[in-house]
Formats: structure tokens, C-alpha cells, sequence
């Protein structure tokens, strides 16, 4: 059995037709029955069901097709494993981030670049659990930085730095000029939260739920950028990370930190264990755990306009 049956077959499949898979394969379609043909003959079984109107498979040529699927893929990983193997001081990254990572990147990214001019960054914006997995797990992404706890067997998942959630304002709300907030004063506020899946939505939920509060949530949307401009607008307030606004002052909002103990979330780096990471990436990634501490320090003694 060659992997190059296996490649035709797949094809056949998801066209549903011979010759539209010989069209996409650049085959003549004769060619690609007697393939198809050789491949049945190998297996001992009949793999697909031959009508007019379209080829589908048979129950035991799904099995085959199953089967296919994941070898192909490993062989497509292979393939790009090799390429990243040449590269050590050129080539790719690509990085997953959520929204508040803006501030804390740039300054590991310009030191990155004194070092491996050459190296090209991609930035992706992963927000949901799901889609980290399946970034890291695809190869979409070398690495993520993400909010989410990954608990899986398969991927790291190294602490980085904690993130205090603030409660942000338009200057002529009502508990602008208040010095203290608690979650009881936002009970009766309308709430613009983040959309279901962010983890950011489940840490606010969790502390209400624990300090006894009732939420009035509002507006559901999927970006802190979109909800910035809705408090600008002095369309509700929102709970959402202290460093998404780092140091920079702005008078169009308030920022204010609550009591609640509860109201923080930790920042990850995650990646999938199996993947080979080349020398500038394994650099890239050895920067982003070292680099954290001076971060921290940085936020703890910084000071935002309230």
C-alpha cells in the first residue's frame, strides 16, 4: 500500500466523483480508477459504492477512510516538521494571544528581533478554550498565550503572570467619583460581558456567584476593544483585564479595581509537548517565561488614572 493510493482515495471521497478528483488530482480518470481499483484488490474489500450520479463509501471503506485521514495528516506534519528543522535563525513563528497580552508582548518581540532579525511573527488572536487546543494541536500556533487552564496530557501549560480584573466606566457615571467599589455597588448596572466560551466572562461570573451578587448583563460582546467604546459611549461598564490599558492615560474612562478577591485571572503559556520547536522558537519561548518577572514588577509599580 502506497501513500500515494491513499492520497487519490481521500481525494475520490471528498469529491464524491472520479472525475472531478481526477481534474483536482491532474490524473486521467482511467488512471485513477485502476488506483482506486489496485488499492480494493490490496485491502481485500470493496472501499467505495460506484453509481451514475456519485461514488460514496462502503461501511467498510469508511473505516479505510478514517484510517487515511489521520495518517495523511501526520504525514503533513512530518513534512512541516522537516521544514522548521532547517530553520533555526529564519523561517516562522506563529503565536496565539488573547486582547490583554498587547502591553506585556511588544517589548519580548523587539528584544526577539535583535536576535533573529530574519525571523518572521505571526500574531493570532485565540480567545476560546476549544480553539487553543485545536491551535496548538494543528499546528495553527507554536505556542499560545492564553487565559485558559489547559488540563490536557498532551499540552503544557505554564503560569505566567496574574491579571487583576478592573471594573471600567464612562468619567460621568455615577460610581466614577466613588474611592471604593464593590460588586454589591454594580448589582444594578447594565453589564457588558464577554461572549460564552471566554474565560473572562467565567471568572466576573464566578466572583458574583461567590459574593452572592446578581448580575444585569446588558450587552454580550467579543472583543474589550468593542467594549471600551460602548463605556465611551457611556453605554454600560464592564469588568474587564487591569493591563489591557498598561500605563496609558485616558480621559474618555475610569478605571477602578474593587475589593473582590476573586476578580483575577492568570495568564498562560501553553504548547503542544509533541511538537518539535526549533532553536529560535524554543529561544522565543525560553524569553516569554523569563521575561515575565520584570513584567510583574512593572505592573506592581505602575499606577493608573482613576
Amino acid at each position: 500500500m502506497e501513500l500515494k493510493q491513499l492520497q487519490y482515495f481521500v481525494i475520490v471521497v471528498q469529491q464524491s466523483s472520479f472525475s472531478e478528483a481526477a481534474k483536482k488530482l491532474h490524473l486521467s480518470q482511467p488512471s485513477l480508477s485502476k488506483a482506486i481499483k489496485n488499492l480494493e484488490v490490496e485491502v481485500g474489500f470493496q472501499l467505495l459504492e460506484r453509481t451514475t450520479k456519485r461514488v460514496q463509501l462502503t461501511e467498510s471503506g469508511n473505516v479505510v477512510y478514517e484510517r487515511a485521514m489521520k495518517i495523511l495528516h501526520e504525514i503533513d506534519i512530518l513534512q512541516q516538521e522537516i521544514k522548521e528543522v532547517k530553520c533555526t535563525g529564519s523561517g516562522s513563528v506563529q503565536i496565539g494571544v488573547i486582547e490583554s497580552v498587547k502591553n506585556w508582548l511588544p517589548s519580548i518581540l523587539h528584544a526577539y528581533r535583535q536576535e533573529f532579525p530574519s525571523m518572521h511573527v505571526k500574531l493570532i488572536e485565540v480567545l476560546d478554550r476549544g480553539d487553543v487546543e485545536r491551535a496548538l494541536r494543528q499546528y495553527t500556533v507554536h505556542v499560545c498565550l492564553t487565559n485558559q487552564f489547559i488540563e490536557a496530557s498532551d499540552i503544557a501549560t505554564i503560569p505566567l503572570y496574574q491579571e487583576q480584573l478592573a471594573v471600567v466606566m464612562h468619567p460621568e457615571h455615577r460610581l466614577a467619583s466613588q474611592e471604593s467599589i464593590t460588586l454589591a455597588d454594580l448589582e444594578d448596572e447594565a453589564l457588558i460581558v464577554t461572549s460564552v466560551g471566554l474565560q473572562t466572562r467565567q471568572d466576573i461570573f464566578a466572583a458574583f456567584a461567590e459574593e452572592g451578587v446578581q448580575m444585569n448583563i446588558g450587552y454580550e460582546v467579543e472583543r474589550f476593544e468593542t467594549i471600551v467604546e460602548l463605556i465611551r459611549k457611556n453605554i454600560g461598564i464592564s469588568i474587564i483585564p487591569q493591563e489591557y490599558f498598561a500605563h496609558e492615560p485616558d480621559s474618555t474612562i475610569v478605571i477602578k479595581t474593587t475589593n473582590s478577591k476573586t476578580l483575577t485571572r492568570t495568564v498562560y503559556l501553553t504548547y503542544f509537548k509533541k511538537r518539535y520547536m526549533p532553536p529560535a522558537i524554543e529561544k522565543l519561548v525560553s524569553s516569554m517565561q523569563m521575561q515575565h518577572d520584570s513584567y510583574v514588577k512593572w505592573i506592581e509599580g505602575g499606577e493608573l488614572d482613576e
